[in-house]
């Protein structure tokens, strides 16, 4: 072989070895910190995870959020806790949708950004890497809240073992700067069958200890150390809010109270008093009262 045929050959190997290497997970390595205060994580078709930066925070304040001042207390509190550099908790938000839990959360973030505060949203897919998330930002001044949104696992998801072991399973200490808000509808994150409570009756599929299927399920929300349930509307609670929002959008106040009627009608015809439905509602009345 030629030193001419010799050299094409390693060149070709070269770039053979530099398509497979592409192609390969690699470590996630660490973004822009000071190019934004939120991130979202991103699996490529390739497999490579990526922090990607949210360049348009939602700008809702604790101040726009009504009707869930009890609530608000307790995450702006545990949120605070958190910044300062003091014990704080894991946070489960459940109950009813549309009441404002996802909107909590980001107005915490909007509140106390300036104080270092950092949101990382994460896809109840990708919560197997959230081992990998935790060790590129464990290192980092800032205070990160890993925000999981309508959590809710099914049997046998590879996600469960993994949120598990993050919050209060693994043998690695917890990390100080970093933790997980979640929201649900579903207080204990899995569906339960009435056969689970039956801990005495012993199934053809020859489960011995039935009622240990019942402890594994509520395992996962009990590593959540603050608990904050949501409630339905009242048709009050729900013009109260309507009306804050009509106001957000400049709408004048005699105009507002004419537009209880029918903001009533849209909650009904929606089948829910909640604050998305108000908000929706009145981001459609305010248009068509500035056209």
């Amino acid at each position: 072989m030629t030193q001419e045929k010799f050299d094409v050959l390693i060149d070709r190997a070269m770039q053979l070895l530099g398509r497979i290497e592409a192609i390969l997970p690699q470590p996630l390595s660490a973004p822009d910190w000071n190019g934004a205060i939120a991130w979202r994580y991103r699996k490529r078709a390739s497999g490579h995870g990526v922090l990607e930066p949210v360049r348009h925070v939602g700008t809702i304040a604790l101040d726009d959020l009504k009707e869930i001042e009890p609530q608000k207390e307790k995450i702006q509190r545990n949120t605070l806790q958190f910044v300062q550099g003091h014990p704080a908790n894991n946070v489960l938000l459940t109950g009813a949708r549309g009441t404002g839990k996802s909107s909590l959360i980001k107005a915490c973030l909007n509140a106390y950004a300036q104080q270092g505060l950092r949101l990382i949203e994460v896809d109840k897919a990708d919560l197997t890497d959230l081992p990998d998330i935790v060790d590129v930002v464990s290192g980092r001044p800032e205070k990160f809240m890993i925000f999981c949104d309508d959590l809710s696992f099914e049997e046998g998801e590879a996600g469960y073992k993994a949120l598990k072991s993050i919050l209060d399973g693994s043998v690695a200490a917890s990390t100080p700067n970093v933790l997980i808000y979640a929201t649900s509808n579903r207080r204990h994150l899995l569906p339960e069958y009435m056969k689970e409570n039956l801990t005495y009756t012993h199934t053809e599929d020859g489960e011995v200890h039935p009622g240990e299927v019942v402890e594994e399920k509520i395992s996962l929300s009990e590593r959540f150390g603050l608990w904050v349930s949501f409630y339905p509307f009242s048709q009050e609670e729900y013009l109260h809010i309507t009306a804050t929002w009509l106001q957000h959008f400049g709408v004048p106040e005699a105009d507002i109270a004419a537009a209880r009627p029918q903001a009533l009608v849209w909650a009904l015809e929606r089948g829910s008093r909640s604050g998305r439905v108000a908000y929706q509602f009145a981001r459609d009345y305010a248009g068509r009262h500035h056209a």
